[in-house]
């Protein structure tokens, strides 16, 4: 198709250029002027019961505690996971990351941390939803020591190490501008096109269309 077929197709089409423009102008306002988001977040580690050896709990997080922390994150990320914390008033959508804090010369995910994450469009929404993750969490992890009758005095706990917090989510509007501009082009062109020739070939084939060749005379 040379350039001036595209150019004969888009004008016999404009309609539908014309509605591709009216759309690509609405999700622009939508990106010029977006409803405010914000994320909330905190993080919670496991500390191991105080001893005489250890009696900073701080100081005596093992990985193996980064594994029971993870074991719960696996539970909370279930289907059944996902219903409890949506029964717990969670809502939205919500992240459980491990935080790696590991180096080259010490293994990944070695401090049992993890941070929560939970966005909402307000940000006492956002920080009610990680409160209420975590409780959940601690929850999770009282249980499973229950299940194995672990003592209270030598049970681990959940502490939140950093408390809950939002902040506004600020995307980048230039580049939000651009995308949207690109895909509302796109989708102009070639849906004019892709129905410029869904018509002219129904038309092509109604009976008596084009004209047959005229017979010889006798």
């Amino acid at each position: 198709m040379s350039p001036g077929n595209v150019a004969d197709a888009l004008l016999r089409r404009w309609y539908v250029v014309l509605a591709a423009l009216l759309l690509t102008a609405a999700a622009a306002y939508q990106v010029v002027r977006p409803a405010p988001q914000y994320t909330g977040s905190a993080v919670v580690v496991l500390k191991p019961p105080v001893t005489r050896n250890q009696p900073n709990q701080l100081t005596n997080l093992q990985p193996p505690l980064a594994l029971v922390s993870y074991g719960v994150v696996q539970q909370l990320e279930s289907p059944s996971g996902a219903k409890e914390l949506k029964e717990a008033g969670v809502r939205g959508t919500y992240h459980l990351v491990p935080r790696n804090s590991g180096t080259s010369a010490t293994p990944r995910y070695l401090i049992p941390s993890l941070q929560i994450q939970s966005q909402a469009s307000g940000p006492e929404a956002a920080v009610t939803a990680v409160r209420r993750i975590i409780g959940v969490y601690s929850r999770h992890v009282d249980a499973m020591q229950s299940a194995q009758r672990v003592p209270a005095g030598s049970r681990i706990t959940a502490s939140v190490l950093t408390s809950p917090s939002a902040a506004e989510v600020r995307g980048d509007r230039n580049r939000g501008l651009a995308g949207t501009g690109l895909l509302g082009l796109a989708a102009g062109v070639l849906g004019a096109l892709w129905l410029d020739r869904y018509v002219m070939s129904r038309r092509g084939t109604v009976p008596g269309r084009h004209a047959g060749p005229v017979p010889a005379a006798g």
